[in-house]
């Protein structure tokens, strides 16, 4: 029986797109870089509901780690990068070492460490090819509630109305309708 995260590998592997994007994340050669969030996130649930080819991605998150340069104008040139190589995909680039900012978290430390205080914990995955050519998965959340059918907040975050809207506004319950929201009050099994 093949492991999680060796099924999640496979899956990427196999979808052309997101083996592209890795490839082409990888030449930035960014410290600690993963592709995340809804570009590991959403291939599972698209395989885990049976779907053949991957739903479209309204972006393709790249979050690195460099406290040396937080600006935003160092993320816009990577992104500019990406897209001078990939126009027609929707990068977008975030420095993880100034987002613990926009939570009043202390810094963070890693993007390992950021990614463990996003909002979902299904979300918090990334992906990323290293140098031998072989994707690597960083899930500091753990991996057993993506394919459990559940989108799970993340009492790390902890903000009810941010976890509310984003269930909402994303449409996730619409376009796998396999999936459960779970309470709350519901984390605390989650031992985070």
């Amino acid at each position: 029986m093949i492991n999680r995260e060796q099924q999640i590998i496979t899956w990427l592997r196999e979808e052309p797109l997101h083996l592209r994007a890795l490839v082409q994340a990888s030449e930035l050669e960014l410290n600690d870089a993963w592709l995340a969030a809804g570009f590991v996130r959403n291939l599972v649930w698209d395989r885990l509901h049976g779907y053949e080819n991957a739903t479209p991605l309204n972006d393709i998150d790249v979050v690195y780690f460099n406290h040396e340069d937080c600006s935003v104008a160092a993320d816009e040139r990577y992104e500019q990068l990406l897209l001078e190589k990939s126009p027609d995909l929707p990068w977008s680039v975030k420095n993880q070492a100034r987002m613990h900012e926009r939570h009043g978290h202390s810094p963070y430390a890693s993007s390992a460490e950021a990614m463990s205080h996003w909002v979902e914990v299904e979300t918090a995955i990334g992906a990323r090819m290293n140098v031998a050519g072989h994707i690597e998965l960083n899930a500091p959340l753990g991996l057993d509630t993506l394919f459990t059918f559940t989108i799970t907040p993340n009492p790390r975050h902890a903000i009810a109305t941010v976890f509310a809207e984003r269930v909402s506004s994303k449409g996730w319950l619409e376009r796998w309708p396999k999936l459960s929201v779970q309470a709350m009050n519901e984390r605390k099994s989650l031992n985070l």
